[in-house]
Parts: C-alpha cells; sequence; structure tokens
C-alpha cells in the first residue's frame, strides 16, 4: 500500500485505526506507565517515523511540526494528563479518535453520496461510519478500562454517554477549519464522556418528571419568543429554529428563572449589536446579516450553558452546575458586548498578543471601552442571576472572574488560530462559555 514512499491515504487511515489498540494496554498499565508510553510514541512520531515510513505523510506534512501524526500521540498524552483517574474516558475517548475518524474517511472516500452542506468535504455516509464504529469502539473501550473502584452505572447511561460522544465528535469532524481532526475529536469525545460521569442515573427519574412538567409551557413560551425574533430581525430562520430548542431546553431543566437569565443575556446581546451600527458599517465591521444571530451562534453562546442546566436536575453538585450555567451566559453575553462595543466607541484598539494597535474589528483586538463594558456586562448578568436565585450573591465575583477569563482566552486565540482559520468565531465563542464556566466552578471549590 505504501509503493516508493509515496503517500497512501487508506494506509495512513489503517495505522491510524491500528494505533487503537494499544488503548487496550490502559486496563492495565499505572497512570505514569501510560504517561511514558505516549512521551516515547510523541517522539518516535517527531524523529523517527519521518525517516522510515514517508508514504503516511500527507503532501505538506513535511513542511509543519505539527501534523496530525504528531498530535495523535500529543492529543493522546494530553488526555492521560487531563483524566489521570479515568483511563476508561482516554481509551473511549481515543477509541473514537482511532476507529471512528479512521473509518469516516475510508468510508467517505468509499460510497460518496451527500455532503454535509455546512462542509461539501465531508459526507453523510462517512459520518454515520464515524458513529457507528467510533460508538462501538467507544462503548466496549470504556467497559474494558473502567477503574474497579467507580460503581457500575446505569447500561443505558454508560452506552448512551458512549454513543452521545462519538455523534458529538462526528459533528465536531465536519466543522470547516483547519484545526486538525486528532485534536478536534479527541477533545470534543472526552468532554462528553467526563460530563457523562458527572450524571447520578438515581437522579434520571426526577429529572424526567421535573423537565417533563415544565415542557409544555417551555415548547410554547420559545416558540412565541423565536418567530418574535426573527421578525425583529435579530435572528435567522435557522437561528430561531436552534435558539427555541436551546430555550426549551433551559426552561425545562432549570425554571423560568433559568429560561428568563438566557432572554436577558439574549436582549443585551442583540441591543450592543445595533449600537454604533452607522461607524461600524462605514468600516465594514458590522454583523453579517445585519447583526442576526444563526443557528451556530446559538450553539456557541448559550450551547454550554444548555449543558449546565441539564446538568442541574442529573448531578447532585447541582449548586456548582448552577453557577456554571450563569457563568456561561454572562461569559457569552458579555463577550459581545465588550466586542460591539469596542467596535463601535472603541479610541485604541490593540492586539492581546503584541500589544500593538491594530483596526477596530481584528482578531483578538482588545479596547479599554471594550473591555470595560464587557466586564461591566458580566457583572450585570451575575447580579440579575443572583437576583433571580440562580446563585448566592457571594458568588457574583466569581462570575465575572469566570466571563473575564473566557474573554481573555477568547482574544488570545483569535489573535493567533483565527486568522489561519484553525478556528472559526462560533468556536471561540464556545471555548470562551466553556473555560469561563470552569474558572468559575474551579474558583468556588477553592474559595
Amino acid at each position: 500500500m505504501i509503493a516508493n514512499g509515496r503517500h497512501s491515504e487508506t494506509a495512513r487511515q489503517l495505522v491510524h485505526m491500528s494505533m487503537g489498540a494499544f488503548a487496550l494496554l490502559l486496563r492495565w498499565l499505572a497512570w505514569w506507565e501510560a504517561v511514558l508510553l505516549a512521551l516515547a510514541a510523541l517522539g518516535f512520531n517527531l524523529f523517527v517515523l519521518p525517516a522510515i515510513a514517508r508514504g503516511l505523510y500527507r503532501p505538506g506534512d513535511d513542511r509543519r511540526r505539527f501534523h496530525g501524526i504528531v498530535l495523535y500521540p500529543l492529543s493522546v498524552l494530553i488526555l492521560l494528563l487531563c483524566f489521570p483517574r479515568r483511563p476508561d474516558i482516554v481509551a473511549a475517548a481515543w477509541g473514537i479518535l482511532a476507529i471512528g475518524d479512521g473509518i469516516a474517511t475510508i468510508a467517505g472516500r468509499a460510497m460518496d453520496g451527500p455532503r454535509w452542506p455546512w462542509n461539501r468535504e465531508k459526507t453523510l455516509a462517512g459520518s454515520a461510519a464515524f458513529v457507528v464504529a467510533g460508538g462501538a469502539a467507544a462503548v466496549f473501550l470504556s467497559w474494558w478500562c473502567r477503574p474497579h473502584q467507580l460503581m457500575t452505572p446505569h447500561l443505558s447511561l454508560w452506552v448512551g454517554a458512549a454513543l452521545l460522544a462519538a455523534v458529538v465528535a462526528a459533528l465536531v469532524e465536519t466543522i470547516p477549519v483547519r484545526l486538525d481532526d486528532n485534536v478536534s475529536v479527541a477533545f470534543s469525545a472526552a468532554l462528553v464522556l467526563w460530563l457523562g460521569s458527572l450524571v447520578d442515573s438515581t437522579l434520571l427519574h426526577s429529572a424526567w418528571s421535573t423537565a417533563a412538567g415544565r415542557l409544555a409551557i417551555a415548547l410554547v413560551t420559545n416558540a412565541i419568543v423565536a418567530f418574535a425574533g426573527y421578525r425583529a430581525r435579530t435572528v435567522s430562520v435557522s437561528g430561531a429554529v436552534v435558539g427555541a430548542m436551546i430555550g426549551t431546553l433551559i426552561f425545562a431543566a432549570s425554571g423560568w428563572r433559568g429560561w428568563l437569565l438566557l432572554l436577558i443575556t439574549f436582549v443585551a446581546a442583540s441591543a450592543s449589536s445595533r449600537l454604533g451600527l452607522h461607524r461600524k458599517t462605514l468600516l465594514g465591521i458590522a454583523e453579517e446579516r445585519g447583526g442576526r444571530r444563526g443557528a451556530g451562534n446559538a450553539i456557541a453562546n448559550t450551547g454550554v450553558a444548555a449543558v449546565c442546566a441539564l446538568l442541574t436536575l442529573v448531578t447532585p453538585q447541582s449548586a456548582f452546575a448552577l453557577l456554571a450555567f450563569v457563568t456561561a451566559l454572562a461569559a457569552g453575553g458579555s463577550d459581545t458586548i465588550a466586542s460591539e462595543i469596542g467596535k463601535a466607541w472603541g479610541r485604541s484598539t490593540w492586539s492581546i498578543t503584541s500589544l500593538q494597535r491594530v483596526a477596530p474589528g481584528t482578531s483578538g483586538a482588545m479596547s479599554m471601552e471594550g473591555t470595560v463594558a464587557g466586564i461591566a456586562g458580566a457583572l450585570v448578568l451575575g447580579i440579575a442571576g443572583s437576583l433571580l436565585g440562580l446563585v448566592p450573591a457571594a458568588t457574583v465575583a466569581l462570575v465575572v472572574a469566570g466571563a473575564t477569563a473566557g474573554s481573555l482566552l477568547e482574544s488570545w486565540l483569535g489573535a493567533t488560530l483565527e486568522a489561519p482559520g484553525i478556528l472559526n468565531n462560533d468556536m471561540l465563542n464556545f471555548i470562551n462559555t466553556a473555560s469561563a464556566a470552569f474558572v468559575a466552578v474551579a474558583l468556588a471549590r477553592i474559595v
């Protein structure tokens, strides 16, 4: 399959898949032994493999230090460092990366067929194969490597988390960015598996009863608001549909108080987009589609909050889940406020990486006016969350700290990774809200 050192994508994917067999060893290896082996694999792929298997390298890989063959063991190494006591999560994510991602490429090339509308390079057949093969690998490996001291979860929960991780990773793999699949697939799968590990199966029945009791009013309320948002030209059709789904989920999980905070956040973000619109239009930095939010924007800014709302029903740590929920919304809303105020009235805009002055609207750019407005926005949204009884007043400072940390991280990633197409704006917004929620909860555990 590899002749005269020429590249063979089939051979590359077969090797990619076969490396997943090493995940079986995590059942017997101590954590430090697994880390050492991952380090050895990383060194081998960096320094030895280029000399003995040139056919595994895609054209142009030799001009990049960090390409897929290097990022594969690096991703496994980072997973081991992130989950030192959960080899089952590492193994399942590894299985999705190795088997799911590998079979998707082979199946997509072999069967072709319909393609995803947002990425014409990815086929539906390839994604379906990804979910089936990757899900099966995740189910088996999570069972094979599950630590003995952990309580055995309900079968449907354990299988469901693995399959959901495969579905999410398959969808992430279709996002048209240059972020390597070995990174995006591995960590999106691990994130879903970790969230699944937080669920207490004994709470599922009561959670369903609570959510079902709110479902009817949630559906009606969000349908009305989505239609009104579309008529007001604040959302597109896709934004209205997906926003209604997320709003319904949040209402059903956290009640009217959580939903009202979502509405306040959306109104604040939409209003800030309209401020200084004339100047932003003249500079060519106004929001696309006249500021209408699409489906991607809805998921990026409120998807983390929706997950946190669900966790409030199914985890014993509901107080932390509520804190994460409020912080995720505050981060998404305050970041939009900071960006729009900065573009409208920022007098001096600088890059977070070089501290050099840059044009307004530049990826990763910051201004004093926008930064102050963003912090103020996070504070107001945090106070709103407290007044609604979602979080104690003492945690508002944690909400602001988390939202500010998420915004700074997003600005840095935007300045370094958005321009080359490694990340897009929606991915940056998702990272912002997720990191903000993580920081707030981490600080709450410390203090």
